[in-house]
């Protein structure tokens, strides 16, 4: 009943190994982490606190942080987790514990993904997507498979080869029934949104020591900048105005992909599973009493925990960015399905990158599927 995703270690208070897993939040109860001690390989054990992130939504699996306070005069570069503080743990899986040592950052932006699932074949929207993230400043983007179609196998080895795309294996379905629902409400497995939350705190301390910015979003969405030609000038911008701040949030909108344009109707894309985007510039109007869910930029070293759509436990303040400053393009199905085109607000942002987002497209449907 315990998953280990990954340890990491953490010296942001204290030294602990902070291990990112999934537990079901009643039965386990008890976890110690063995430690192997360097250079003398001896074993050292620590109790594990057991912190189940708040955001449950319902479903008895959740994320959690396995944390354990490191010994004394002992560096250990791997960890295993066992029910209890004796026995024998030749059987055990040994982890590394990543983040041992602090690395200048290699990249400025990186992207995560939290779950691609469901056979995913939104090829067309899925390359816009990757090369908006890579025209606003995006050098790395990471993506948690569980699976995904044969053609989009061919545009991810693509990828990879670029050096753009980081795969981490995501076969969470093998181990738990999983739903692709948010709340237990709607579909009562074990898990909700096939581990998203998980995967989310794991892209965070994957990327902690590496990237100065994590953005979190879905591959079907895209965090366009109004006032900046990029995300590094406004990230400039927003940190001088809300200095202390490590967690900024952006408002959703919806592009819906019923509404479309002849403008950028690129006739060769036609044969290309998915969404052209280019073609989706109009967005559902603000409904009165609800409020746009928010996804992030965030400086991983100030977070601790983060749910979908806020952060949990940081460092540090949050900020909510105006809707003038940028906002999320989410092209997908409606969620107001009964407005009349002229209700729908007319706005061309995305256009403002056509020519390089064309180029940059075609190239990669020449290189991997036309």
């Amino acid at each position: 009943k315990t998953f280990i995703i990954s340890p990491y270690f953490d010296d942001r208070e204290s030294k602990v190994t902070r291990v990112i897993g999934i537990v079901h939040h009643e039965d386990v109860k008890q976890l110690y982490c063995w430690f192997c001690c360097q250079p003398n390989g001896k074993i050292y054990v620590s109790n594990a606190k057991i912190d189940v992130h708040s955001d449950r939504f319902g479903f008895p699996y959740g994320a959690a942080d396995i944390v354990c306070l490191e010994p004394e005069n002992c560096d250990p570069t791997h960890v295993s987790i066992h029910p209890f503080a004796h026995g024998n743990i030749d059987q055990l899986t040994r982890f590394e514990i990543k983040n041992r040592k602090a690395e200048p950052f290699s990249v400025d932006f990186t992207v995560c993904i939290s779950a691609m699932f469901g056979n995913y074949n939104n090829v067309l929207q899925f390359i816009q997507s990757l090369e908006m993230y890579k025209i606003l400043g995006a050098q790395k983007v990471v993506i948690y498979k569980n699976n995904c179609s044969h053609l989009m196998e061919k545009v991810l080895k693509f990828y990879i080869e670029e050096g753009t795309v980081e795969i981490i294996p995501w076969p969470i379905n093998s181990h738990l029934k999983v739903s692709s629902k948010w709340h237990f409400s709607m579909d009562a497995k074990d898990i909700g949104y096939y581990g998203q939350i998980t995967a989310l705190n794991d892209c965070i301390y994957r990327n902690m020591q590496r990237s100065k910015f994590v953005v979190l979003n879905d591959a079907d969405e895209i965090l366009l900048p109004l006032k900046h030609p990029n995300w590094k000038t406004m990230m400039s911008s927003l940190q001088e105005q809300n200095p202390g701040t490590g967690i900024f949030l952006f408002e959703n909108h919806i592009f819906p992909e019923t509404i479309s344009t002849h403008t950028f109707n690129i006739s060769s894309w036609n044969t290309v599973p998915g969404v052209n985007i280019l073609q989706h510039v109009h967005r559902e109007p603000d409904r009165k009493d609800v409020i746009n869910p928010r996804k992030m930029i965030v400086d991983p070293q100030k977070v601790i925990q983060t749910s979908v759509h806020s952060v949990l436990r940081a460092y540090g303040d949050s900020v909510n960015v105006p809707m003038d400053v940028a906002l999320i393009y989410h092209c997908r199905k409606p969620l107001q399905r009964d407005l009349p085109r002229e209700s729908l607000v007319r706005d061309t942002t995305l256009w403002r990158y056509n020519s390089s987002l064309i180029m940059n497209v075609k190239k990669v449907l020449s290189q991997t599927i036309l």
